[in-house]
């Protein structure tokens, strides 16, 4: 795993980029909180949707929402970016939907995205 720290609009962003699966369960989860937050001070964080597992993505499994708990309990935003086209459920959908209309949760095509998502105050 690596980390790159960014800032914009006064705000520390960690960018964390791998080649492994990073996020597996809750637990992985929380040890990938503890750890940026740890090593960076950052409390928003851009993942890409390759370094999570494929499970979260099938709702139905209600993996997504115990992971995203977590970042809600600790006060850390994420940005999760890829596609997320090939993905048919309107379940799925309506969940990236609704989580990129808050200000914790972000689904985006793009680092670029996820960096003016993350920097607003």
């Amino acid at each position: 795993m690596k980390i790159n720290t960014i800032k914009e609009n006064n705000i520390e962003i960690a960018v964390v980029s791998s080649s492994d699966i990073l996020i597996t369960d809750v637990q992985s989860a929380l040890d990938f909180i503890a750890t940026v937050s740890f090593e960076t001070g950052c409390y928003s964080i851009i993942i890409n949707k390759s370094s999570i597992c494929e499970d979260f993505f099938h709702l139905s499994t209600k993996l997504a929402g115990e992971i995203l708990q977590k970042f809600i309990n600790y006060h850390v935003k994420i940005a999760i970016v890829g596609d997320f086209s090939a993905y048919t459920s309107k379940s799925l959908k309506d969940f990236i939907y609704e989580s990129n209309n808050g200000r914790d949760i972000f689904f985006l095509p793009d680092e670029k995205k996820a960096i003016e998502k993350l920097s607003l105050v």
